[in-house]
């Protein structure tokens, strides 16, 4: 394998207004979507053979524009499952709680779907994904695999793949439409590349959708 490529889905309405996002299935603004075909020209000199993707609608469709072909979903790479906050922001969150800490303190209970996860939860999640990668790593060769998911989660991996625990996923901000690479050096797990963007200066045009003829 070459290396892992992590992507957090571009912009949402809530991840615009910091609102924390797991279940619920938002898509793209106008802006998430030029921020996933920037991706495009990030990505044009790696070699994916194998893409995973979480299976919300914001991390399909930055896949899609990001030009990957047959992605992959990938249940485990849904984000960290927020329970009681979802939806609510940390400035919401600090009204009643002013110490709390996602990365520490985990979140309230949610409805029986959706209870919430702790931190230790999240990062065996991530060590199955972990797995799955390290599974596949024998059958792509030289080349990578990338994971298109959402920003907690993806923090929390690279912390878990770093030989750290899930709580110090907090040092790696991540913002959206972002690429960073897991890779290695003399056999050790390292950070290649991390939170990567285009300018929007630089931003790809978008190509006009074709009208339907009637």
């Amino acid at each position: 394998m070459g290396e892992l490529i992590l992507i957090r889905h571009g912009e949402t309405e809530w991840s615009r207004n910091g609102r924390h996002t797991s279940h619920t299935d938002l898509p793209l603004t106008p802006l998430g979507e030029r921020q996933a075909r920037a991706l495009a020209p990030l990505l044009a000199d790696r070699a994916v053979a194998l893409t995973l993707v979480s299976p919300m609608v914001r991390a399909r469709r930055t896949a899609e524009l990001a030009g990957l072909a047959a992605p992959r979903i990938t249940p485990e790479l849904r984000e960290w499952d927020y329970g009681g906050y979802e939806g609510v922001t940390t400035d919401e969150i600090h009204r009643t709680r002013p110490d709390w800490n996602l990365w520490t303190d985990g979140v309230v209970a949610g409805p029986p779907a959706y209870p919430g996860e702790t931190p230790a939860e999240a990062g065996e999640r991530a060590d199955r994904v972990l797995a799955l990668v390290a599974e596949a790593a024998g059958r792509v060769g030289d080349e990578d695999i990338a994971l298109v998911a959402h920003s907690h989660f993806l923090r929390v991996l690279t912390a878990r793949y770093l030989g750290l625990t899930p709580a110090e996923g907090t040092l790696f901000q991540l913002a959206t439409g972002a690429v960073s690479r897991l890779g290695r050096e003399h056999g050790n797990p390292v950070i290649t590349a991390w939170n990567v963007t285009l300018p929007e200066s630089l931003f790809p045009a978008a190509v006009p959708e074709t009208p339907e003829r009637v």
